[in-house]
């Protein structure tokens, strides 16, 4: 048996005008699409990339366990006369302080990756900055450079690690080329990965002491060298001012190129 509503023409205005106050409502209580999207934009983001006209990238390492590797790290990075971003934890500066120094005596830049490697998201403004700042403590007495980097653990961030690192004068890094080699993957497979997805603007993500990144390293600079790319530390890629950032976390000059580095 079927049964049918029948709905006289006055109960449908009337529903009509339930379901459009529904809707009214609705849409004042969340803002609309449009304010949504405003709110998305607004978020405060790390910075993954940059917009560079030039075929320009940045090798990172970051460095928070083990040592075994980093000496050859140098001497590749050296044969090539590339300097790259190290982001090291400060207790892994108070294990290896001369690997720091060798780093810095090579040219490579020593940036932050927190005194303990927490995530960061779980401490208040005040634990943030103590984390900040006890790391570029150790590595300032060792290289007489202060860090203005800083790169998340775990890439774990809100809109309040950005802001408070901002507040410290400095920048949050994180990529948008990920090698993955902490997961061990065949050097040729690291290789593919990172000559694959980089761009102009790129910042490629390495770990110190990951099983095949030095057998990967030659291979993936040549690759990148191949297809045209010089490169640069992360401070001399993004610009300081002058720039927006997009949804992506890239940063954009302004118009008219007019972002400095």
């Amino acid at each position: 048996m079927r049964c049918f509503w029948v709905i006289s023409g006055k109960k449908l205005a009337v529903g009509a005008a339930i379901v459009t106050g529904i809707c009214v409502t609705a849409h004042a209580f969340f803002g609309g699409s449009s304010a949504i999207s405003t709110s998305a934009a607004k978020r405060d983001l790390p910075i993954y990339s940059v917009e560079r006209k030039e075929k320009v990238c940045a090798l990172t390492f970051d460095a928070a366990w083990g040592n075994e590797d980093t000496e050859q790290l140098i001497e590749i990075l050296g044969a090539e006369d590339i300097r790259a971003t190290f982001f090291v934890v400060g207790e892994w500066v108070e294990k290896y302080p001369e690997s720091v120094k060798q780093l810095s005596d090579a040219g490579h830049e020593v940036m932050n990756h927190s005194s303990t490697h927490p995530h960061m998201t779980q401490l208040s403004p005040a634990g943030m900055i103590e984390e900040v700042q006890g790391c570029n403590d150790k590595i300032e007495k060792i290289t007489g450079n202060r860090p203005m980097l800083f790169r998340p653990p775990f890439g774990d961030y809100n809109d309040t690690v950005v802001s408070t690192l901002r507040g410290e004068h400095m920048y949050c890094i994180q990529w948008d080329v990920d090698s993955l080699d902490w997961k061990d993957p065949a050097p040729s497979e690291i290789v593919r990965r990172v000559v694959q997805n980089a761009r102009n603007g790129s910042i490629i993500l390495f770990h110190n002491a990951a099983k095949n990144t030095p057998a990967a390293l030659p291979d993936v600079i040549a690759g990148l060298k191949q297809k045209g790319f010089t490169f640069v530390p992360v401070s001399e890629l993004i610009y300081r001012d002058h720039y927006t950032m997009d949804h992506t976390g890239r940063q954009i000059p302004d118009a008219g190129g007019n972002g400095s580095t």
